[in-house]
């Protein structure tokens, strides 16, 4: 899960090699170069993102949003500004300050600047017309049954929603209240746990159960307040007694797991740490005294998300990670042994794309997992409808290298998850988006995307896809009955972007925390 209040287009790394030299001059003092803006704009955004073209903004996007961040993150200050004054007064202003985000002098002449600036002003539309769709989604998905939830949170400020084994229910968290509910497989009730932060990651086995916490709240911080706890089953199976914290200090962890990276038969702990200005992707070596050691594997905000496999053959576990927040991108780390890891970028993102998550999955089967790619956060400063936001497929061409082969364009996605859903023996698609086109289009909520063979699919929804706002979801078989259901949490505390039909106030005053889709394959 993840919200992106702060993200950058511009992502600069206390970096420009060559003008540290001059780092304690000011812009009017750097001598200008004779590069045209487009060159400069490429130069100095390009080394450290994806080129943003002009005209994927309209102007006054770019002037009053885009280019005073990027000012900022070059060492122009306008106005009497100083970096000071973006470092904030709370718990992570001194990590912020650490990360040299801000740097305290130009790292450009002004000139140069002003040459960065008339170049995107001059070639950016005034607006943009939104992305439009041929056809409606039809709310004819019959194969699903819709079922609420009775316990519900209001406002709902769902942040995970987790299938248990089989027959053991679903468990919910709940970001105001910080309470840790779980339900049978009829969805009623067993008990509620209050805690003390937000939890966003739930794994579980005989005795304890562990817990990512991405600290008091959801939006993104530098503040190294997110934990993995452990808590203890009673004898009734029921979480009760605290042992701590398996590791503290996170950087807002989106996502961890525990797996043996270095092979030495003892669970270490891969955390995307996702941050904010700052943060990383890194492994937790468990050492023979109990504690772990971080290894950082990525020294950049916007981890997400990761999976592991050993995707060369070499018997060892690599990793393949998703980072958002400013350079985007597939990245994957190869395994050299001795706990060293080979990284290689595997694919490239705009920093406006929003990225959000990633699944692998053999959509061709030719026995090589693809990339399912799923972008759509909508939370920053270009809140406007992106044609590009949608679910991608990358097939694998069993080398490693990921092409592009579907695109299903879907406004503000979230997650999908690629599971046989109808038992047909081919790949469907799940989706659900915390932006949709709530004017037009609101059930692009959630769509079904029903597999016809050669990476074809027909979307459905269903009628009471703006029951909630979704922005998280998880398949598993809640019932036992051999097909994959699947389950939605809401959350509501943004209002919806362009909603003129109420749905905001529904949610706030009768939306449920959780909804699960009953799958009738096997009926």
């Amino acid at each position: 899960m993840h919200i992106k209040i702060m993200a950058s287009v511009c992502l600069l790394m206390a970096f420009l090699e060559s003008c540290t030299s001059q780092q304690r001059k000011d812009s009017a003092t750097l001598a200008p170069s004779e590069l045209p803006g487009d060159i400069l704009a490429q130069t100095h955004c390009g080394r450290c993102h994806a080129f943003v073209a002009p005209d994927l903004l309209p102007k006054d996007s770019w002037r009053y949003d885009v280019l005073p961040d990027m000012g900022h993150r070059l060492g122009i200050y306008a106005g009497g500004l100083r970096p000071d004054s973006l470092f904030g007064s709370g718990p992570d202003a001194e990590q912020i300050r650490l990360s040299g985000v801000f740097p305290e002098q130009p790292l450009i002449a002004g000139e140069d600047w002003e040459k960065i600036v008339q170049y995107y002003l001059t070639l950016a539309p005034e607006t943009l017309a939104p992305p439009s769709r041929k056809e409606p989604i039809p709310t004819d998905l019959k194969q699903f049954a819709y079922r609420e939830v009775a316990l519900a949170h209001r406002p709902a400020l769902t942040t995970l929603v987790h299938f248990r084994e089989s027959g053991k229910g679903l468990v919910f968290s709940d970001a105001k209240s910080h309470i840790l509910s779980f339900l049978s497989h009829t969805l009623e009730e067993e008990y509620s746990l209050p805690l003390k932060a937000t939890v966003v990651g739930f794994e579980e086995d005989s005795d304890r159960a562990y817990l990512t916490s991405m600290g008091r709240g959801v939006f993104p911080t530098d503040a190294a307040n997110g934990a993995v706890w452990l808590l203890r089953k009673n004898d009734k199976g029921r979480l009760a007694s605290s042992e701590g914290a398996l590791v503290n200090d996170l950087q807002r962890p989106a996502q961890t797991q525990r797996i043996d990276l270095n092979q030495d038969g003892v669970l270490d702990l891969l955390a995307c740490e996702y941050g904010n200005y700052s943060g990383r992707l890194a492994w937790y070596e468990h050492l023979a005294d109990g504690t772990l050691k971080p290894h950082i594997l990525r020294n950049m905000p916007g981890a997400i998300h990761a999976e592991v496999r050993d995707f060369n053959g070499d018997g060892k576990p690599d990793i393949m990670a998703l980072m958002a927040q400013g350079d985007e991108g597939m990245f994957l780390y190869l395994n050299q042994g001795e706990g060293r890891f080979e990284e290689k970028r595997l694919l490239q993102f705009l920093p406006l794309n929003g990225s959000q998550h990633f699944s692998l999955a053999d959509f061709n089967g030719d026995g090589h997992e693809d990339i399912l790619y799923v972008c759509g956060d909508n939370a920053d400063k270009t809140p406007l409808l992106k044609a590009y936001h949608g679910l991608y497929i990358f097939l694998n061409d069993s080398k490693l290298n990921f092409k592009q082969s579907y695109f299903y364009p879907l406004n503000g996605a979230y997650k999908a998850l690629a599971r046989d859903y109808d038992l047909d023996g081919d790949l469907d698609l799940a989706a659900i988006s915390f932006f949709p086109d709530y004017a037009h289009q609101p059930q692009e909520s959630f769509v079904y995307l029903e597999n016809k063979g050669k990476l074809r699919f027909t979307p459905h929804s269903f009628p009471q896809a703006t029951q909630g706002r979704w922005m998280v979801m998880d398949a598993g078989d809640l019932d036992g009955d051999g097909d994959i259901d699947l389950a939605l949490g809401s959350y509501v505390s943004f209002q919806a972007e362009g909603d003129s039909t109420g749905l905001g106030e529904k949610w706030l005053k009768s939306g449920p925390s959780v909804i699960l889709l009953e799958n009738k394959a096997r009926r």
